[in-house]
């Protein structure tokens, strides 16, 4: 028997699919469309196992869909653009385009490796010039239309890296790439003012649009966006030399007022900065504060604290002259930057209160709290600070509150908001924790500003016959430099300008745009790429929205909000119908991997590594390695894995299959060599089987009606795993589809391919090739050529089960308790009388008939009836 080779079967199965075009996606025809994507790769050098993952699960769902008879556009390309290119040019010497250009190469080679079903033709990169001049075009459609702004804005600077940080990169006060401490500078940037579209993007969470999405993903964007119903107010301010009147706060506990001890504002407030001017203890305070982390999980973790002010703020209904600190805990982004701070029910008001001894005041009676009736009272057993270490942030009555007490909670949010609105003191306004979406970057590989910087007229657009604005060649060693190499001589040649408006002397706008603004619109380019327009509408709204999204949970925030927010823009603009990019996603699990290390603590890769049971030893001169823990592969800890050295050993269907089988795709899998084995030995068993009925398919028909019970079992068999490996495809419960896959492969042990059993042997090894062709594609098409089907197996309709053999055939059973019928049940021929029994007990009816008596014995008479006998 001749064993099946995938380093030959691959390659040339391959070059079929290509030749033949069979991945082509076609803007016209009949057939109904099917957009699947992943989400596309940054070029860094070489593919990873969890890249593998990700494009194989697209590609099941491609080849899937294909098969059933959509026109599919599986597309690939680039995410060419950013940071990583510039610092790898500043420490290789080369430049970034020749770095991102020569990966690229290099992955392509190695995702075609890989068999993926992909429309090569629409391929392209962020950086193509073709690319970019059209994403220009946008931007200054964008503009004319007011959807962008630049403006003054206080920024994270790393002084290293000479460029703005979001916020999320800032890690402990530092620049995630850098280490260096990070700066506030105030520059002048660009903006996307997508909190106008804060209410529509929040809205359609809910209304269906988004019915395909997780509902984490859903509800981590919802956080994010942070739509809260609260009161802007202000509190008159008493003090020497003060720069305000009053200071404005946003609060959504207004019900809390009471409990005020103390107002905050954040380092960088206005009010902070001008203390800050001429008190060296405020000053140092801000310093400080402006190396911290801005992130809430930075600001969550460290330890609170605050610098006193010298000025109070008046209380709306005490008149009590409040302390106002500046505090690290609060962010200017939020709100007004300011606060009134309720330390018994916010548990960081709590701890900056303990820390400098401030009062705590309790104003909230916790549900059911001393056992009292608080809407029968006014005032409750607790009056002053219990001591509490932990805030109560629940719902409950209102005490020490006046008017309030005795409400609930939910009563006294509006009661106190109608009341300060009476009083002139403030009104309810709504609050977003989203803030616009800067886009400027102070770096040479992005996308170019297409805009000119002009003394007398401001911001010009650069004219549309002069797009795309590219970017200047730059001698390699100027990256060897921090900083924007556009802002240096090296470029004044392609910086000065003539203003299109007037005519003087102006400047290109030296930023380059944020790499999500790439990724924010490159699904529509795919799906349509004429050459004088970021799309056509026609051509783009046959594809869009894509129905099927592939993708990592880290995303589900930035990237997945600015590509919904980018969609609206492209709508209003007139380049498709659509308001969502994504009509389903899917959010992968991770590939973990054991850690190894040496003796002398250093991390080793898998391959250094030999493992004989628990125990792991150098391959290199057998010496004890400790095994660690089992965590996401990353290059630091060495626990990576080459999926081309994989493909080497196992082939590119073992490496994927292993990638789908072993656990459900929205969890993480741990990689083994040994699951990589298992696969391949799969995959010999499936070739194996399929030799013995070869040619079969040019030689049988259709099966007969009148077949023994045998050849029917197996029809069935064939049948319903159709129907389970159809549904869990379409439901991405990859790993179960291959179970029903494994567990087929083991009825057919025995298979007789002569005679009457001739046409249903062809039929369920026909099954089993079409069945393995999303997971096995190459395997598939080695199987299918035995069988002699006709042309590719790519190209071959999906099998549908027939209804009619999807049921087993079963026997009605009356039940009796006591000889008298209670129920009856279905149960298969040959069950047992274990099972039978089993399911007899387990029937609603004859359980009730049971309740209160002892079950003495059970008589099964085998296809006749089974009788309970209690007491």
């Amino acid at each position: 028997m001749v064993r099946y080779d995938p380093a030959s079967a691959e390659p040339k199965w391959q070059k079929a699919w290509d030749e033949a075009e069979c991945f082509k996606a076609h803007d016209e025809g009949g057939k109904p469309k099917y957009y699947v994507l992943e989400m596309f790769p940054y070029p860094s050098g070489k593919i990873h196992i969890g890249h593998v993952r990700n494009y194989a699960m697209g590609d099941v769902i491609a080849r899937f869909k294909k098969a059933q008879g959509f026109d599919v556009l599986h597309p690939m390309g680039w995410d060419a653009f950013g940071l990583p290119a510039e610092n790898a040019a500043r420490d290789n010497g080369g430049h970034p385009r020749e770095w991102t250009y020569g990966n690229i190469e290099v992955m392509k080679s190695q995702l075609k490796r890989m068999g993926l079903a992909i429309d090569w033709s629409r391929e392209f990169a962020t950086c193509d010039p073709e690319y970019y001049v059209h994403q220009q075009k946008l931007f200054l459609e964008f503009l004319k239309k007011g959807f962008v702004e630049r403006r003054e804005s206080l920024v994270n600077w790393d002084p290293v890296e000479m460029t703005v940080l979001a916020n999320e990169q800032v890690v402990d006060g530092k620049g995630w790439r850098s280490g260096a401490p990070v700066e506030k500078k105030s520059m002048s940037t660009w903006f996307f003012k997508i909190t106008e579209r804060a209410d529509d993007l929040l809205e359609a969470l809910d209304d269906g649009r988004l019915e395909g999405w997780p509902a984490h993903v859903k509800e981590m964007q919802r956080n994010w966006i942070g739509k809260s119903e609260g009161l802007k107010m202000a509190f008159p301010l008493s003090g020497s030399d003060l720069p305000q009147d009053d200071l404005p706060i946003y609060t959504t506990r207004p019900d809390t007022l009471y409990g005020a001890s103390f107002l905050g504002v954040a380092p960088d407030h206005p009010l902070a900065k001008h203390y800050a001017s001429t008190d060296p203890k405020v000053a140092a305070f801000v310093t400080e504060c402006a190396a911290q982390g801005t992130s809430e999980a930075d600001i969550e973790k460290a330890e609170k604290k605050g610098v006193r002010l010298p000025v109070t703020g008046r209380h709306p209904f005490t008149n009590e002259e409040l302390p106002v600190y500046a505090c690290n805990f609060i962010l200017m982004q939020y709100g007004t930057g300011a606060i009134f701070a309720c330390p018994a029910h916010d548990q960081r008001d709590l701890d900056f209160a303990r820390k400098y001894g401030l009062p705590v005041k309790p104003v909230i009676q916790p549900l059911g709290g001393h056992g009292t009736d608080l809407k029968a009272t006014a005032e409750p057993s607790c009056e002053t600070d219990d001591g509490r270490t932990e805030a109560h942030t629940g719902p409950g009555t209102m005490i020490h509150s006046e008017f309030l007490n005795g409400k609930s909670t939910d009563e006294a949010l509006p009661a106190a908001i109608e009341k300060i609105a009476e009083m002139g003191w403030g009104e309810g306004t709504t609050n977003y924790r989203l803030r616009d979406w800067g886009l400027s970057r102070q770096r040479y590989w992005g996308c170019p500003m297409p805009i000119i910087l002009c003394g007398d007229c401001g911001t010009v657009p650069v004219p549309d016959d002069q797009l795309p604005v590219g970017l200047p060649e730059i001698d390699p060693s100027e990256f060897k430099t921090p900083g924007n190499p556009l802002d240096r001589d090296c470029a004044k040649a392609w910086r000065e300008v003539s203003c299109p408006k007037c005519g003087k002397d102006a400047k290109r706008d030296t930023d380059t745009m944020d790499t999500f603004v790439d990724s924010s619109w490159y699904f529509a380019r795919f799906a349509s790429q004429p050459e004088d327009e970021p799309v056509d509408k026609a051509q783009a709204d046959a594809w869009l929205p894509v129905q099927q999204y592939i993708g990592g949970i880290e995303h589900a925030i930035l990237h997945l909000l600015y590509a919904r927010y980018f969609t609206r823009m492209m709508q209003e603009c007139g380049y498709t119908e659509q308001s969502e990019p994504f009509t389903n996603l899917f959010t992968q699990g991770m590939v973990t991997h054991a850690t190894y290390k040496d003796e002398a603590g250093n991390w080793l890769f898998p391959e250094e590594v030999e493992v004989r049971g628990k125990d792991a030893f150098t391959v290199d001169g057998g010496k004890p390695v400790k095994i660690g823990a089992i965590e996401k592969m990353s290059k630091s800890k060495k626990n990576v894995v080459n999926p081309m050295s994989m493909t080497d050993n196992y082939g590119a269907d073992a490496v994927r299959f292993f990638m789908l089988s072993d656990s459900p795709p929205e969890r993480d899998v741990e990689w083994t060599e040994a699951g990589a084995e298992g696969a391949a030995r799969f995959a010999n068993r499936v070739h194996e089987a399929i030799a013995k009925g070869e040619g079969l398919l040019r030689s049988t028909g259709a099966p007969g009606a009148d077949l023994s019970d045998e050849l029917m079992a197996l029809r069935r068999k064939t049948h319903k795993t159709i129907d389970g490996v159809t549904g869990d495809i379409e439901h991405f419960r990859f790993n179960k589809a291959i179970a029903r896959l494994y567990e087929f492969l083991g009825a057919l042990k025995g298979l007789k391919t002569d005679g009457d059993a001739a046409p249903v042997a062809a039929e369920a090894l026909r099954v089993l090739t079409q069945l393995t062709a999303p997971f096995m594609p190459h395997l598939a098409e080695e199987c299918w050529a035995m069988l002699g089907g006709e042309g590719l197996c790519a190209d071959a309709a999906w099998p549908k089960a027939d209804e009619s053999l999807l049921e087993d055939d079963v026997v009605t059973l009356p039940v009796q308790v006591n000889g008298k019928r209670r129920g009856e049940i279905k149960v298969s021929p040959d069950a047992s009388q274990d099972e039978v029994q089993k399911i007899a007990l387990e029937q609603d009816d004859i359980a009730r008939s049971l309740e209160g008596k002892t079950i003495r014995k059970v008589i099964v008479v085998p296809g006749r009836i089974v009788n309970v006998v209690a007491g």
